[in-house]
C-alpha cells in the first residue's frame, strides 16, 4: 500500500484546544534572563522541534543573538521532530544551521564524556505532556546525570504541562525501571519540566546519588489548574490536544495486542483489534511517513471504540481497557510484556485479569499516590 507523507508542521495545523487556553510566559520567552546566564560560553541545546521563540527556533533565536552554539542534542523522534517512536535517530548536521547534531537516542541515551568535554553549559527546552512514559522526562534524567558526571551546568527553560492539574495512576516500582519509566512516579506525575528536573536532584535519582548543577527559568503566567494549548505537537502521534489528554489512559493499549491508532490521523483516539467484530467503528492503520512508517496491525481493518468525541476526565480512566479486555475473545492473548513497563508494575494487569472494577483498581493506587503527593510538594514552582 503506498505511503502517506504528512508533514509534522501541517499537523500542527490541526492542534485544538480541550478548554480556554492560557498564553503564559514561557522560560525561552525570556531571552535577556537566558543570554546573561550564557553569553561568553560554550553552548549545548538538548531541543526538539517544540523548542520556538515566538515563531523561531531557539538554536536560530541565539544564533542570531551571537551565542557560541557548539552543539545540539537530540531526544527521541530527533531534532526535527520527525522520526517514528522508538526509530533509532542518527547523528548529523542541521542543514539550516550547519550546526551538529548528535543523538541521545540512538547508539547512546546519555552523553559520553567526548561528547560533553567541548561545552561549558547545555540548555534543555522540550515541551512534554506530564506522563511517565512519555520518554523526554527520561533524556533529561540522562542529561542531568552526564553533566553531573562531566561537571557541567543544565539551565531548564520551563513550559507549562498540559497535563499537569492533576496526578494519577499506579508508582512505579524498581523492577519495572525502563526508559518508558525509570522514577518511582505515577503515570500522570503533575509536574513541569524544571520541576521534575529538580524532583531528579532532590531525591538523589542520578547515578551515585551525585546532584547536578541546576537552573529553571521559570513560567511567568501559568498555575498548574490552568489549561494549555500547545502550539507544536509534541512528537508525531500526538497531533492534539485531545490526544494529549487522551494519552494517560489510552497509551496503556500499546502493552496490550490492540492498535492505539498509529497509522492514522488519530493516534491515542482510537482503539481497536482485529477481532472486535461486534463493534461497528472500525479503521485500518497505514504506513505514514513522518508518523507511523510500521504501525501495528498495519493494512488490517481493526473494529473498536472511535474516542474523539470523548471529555478526558481529571484521571487515569480504566473504563475502555477493562471493558476490552472482557469482551475480547482470546484472553490469554491480550496483554503483551510491554504492558508491566507501561503500568509500573504488574500488579494492574493481574487486577484486571481477575475482574477489579475500576474503583477497586483506583483505590490500591492511593496509599502510594498519597506518599508521592507529599514529597511531590517539595518541587513545586507554581500554584
Amino acid at each position: 500500500m503506498k505511503r502517506l507523507f504528512i508533514p509534522l508542521f501541517l499537523v500542527a495545523l490541526v492542534v485544538s484546544s480541550c478548554a480556554q487556553p492560557v498564553r503564559p510566559t514561557t522560560g525561552a520567552d525570556q531571552l535577556d534572563v537566558l543570554l546573561a546566564m550564557i553569553t561568553g560560553k560554550r553552548v549545548a541545546l538538548m531541543v526538539n522541534q517544540t523548542a520556538v521563540v515566538g515563531r523561531t527556533h531557539l538554536v536560530d533565536t541565539l544564533r542570531s543573538r551571537g551565542v557560541n552554539i557548539i552543539k545540539i542534542f537530540s531526544p527521541e523522534h530527533g531534532f526535527r521532530g520527525t522520526a517514528d517512536a522508538g526509530e533509532k535517530v542518527l547523528d548529523g548536521i542541521d542543514a539550516k544551521t550547519g550546526v551538529p547534531v548528535v543523538s541521545l537516542y540512538g547508539t547512546n541515551k546519555k552523553a559520553t564524556p567526548e561528547q560533553m568535554k567541548d561545552v561549558d553549559i547545555v540548555v534543555f527546552d522540550i515541551q512534554d505532556v506530564g506522563v511517565r512514559f512519555f520518554t523526554y522526562i527520561s533524556s533529561l534524567h540522562y542529561l542531568m546525570e552526564a553533566c553531573a558526571e562531566n561537571n557541567k551546568k543544565v539551565i531548564v527553560l520551563d513550559r507549562p504541562n498540559p497535563n499537569g492539574s492533576y496526578v494519577d495512576g499506579p508508582i512505579l516500582e524498581p523492577e519495572q525501571k525502563s526508559f518508558v519509566g525509570m522514577h518511582p512516579i505515577p503515570i500522570v506525575h503533575g509536574l513541569t519540566m524544571g520541576e521534575y528536573a529538580q524532583m531528579i536532584n532532590g531525591e538523589g535519582w542520578l547515578e551515585g546519588g551525585r546532584t547536578c548543577e541546576l537552573a529553571v527559568v521559570h513560567l511567568l503566567g501559568w498555575k498548574h489548574a490552568d489549561s494549555y494549548s500547545l502550539p507544536i505537537p509534541p512528537s508525531p502521534n500526538l497531533p492534539n490536544d485531545h490526544a494529549i489528554a487522551l494519552y494517560p489512559s489510552t497509551c496503556l493499549f500499546e502493552g496490550t495486542s490492540f492498535s492505539v491508532g498509529r497509522g492514522t490521523l488519530n493516534p491515542f483516539e482510537l482503539v481497536g483489534h482485529p477481532d472486535m467484530k461486534d463493534l461497528a467503528f472500525t479503521f485500518t492503520p497505514v504506513s505514514i511517513d513522518g508518523m507511523a512508517k510500521e504501525p501495528k496491525l498495519q493494512n488490517v481493518e481493526c473494529f473498536g471504540l472511535d474516542l474523539r468525541s470523548e471529555k478526558p476526565g481529571q484521571q487515569v480512566s480504566l473504563k475502555h481497557l477493562i471493558a476490552m479486555y472482557q469482551a475480547f475473545p482470546e484472553k490469554e492473548k491480550f496483554f503483551i510484556s510491554y504492558f508491566d513497563k507501561l503500568a509500573g508494575n504488574t500488579m494492574l494487569k493481574e487486577q484486571i485479569k481477575a475482574g477489579l472494577t475500576e474503583e477497586e483498581i483506583r483505590n490500591s493506587w492511593k496509599p502510594e499516590l498519597s506518599k508521592y503527593l507529599t514529597m511531590r510538594e517539595k518541587y513545586l514552582l507554581y500554584p
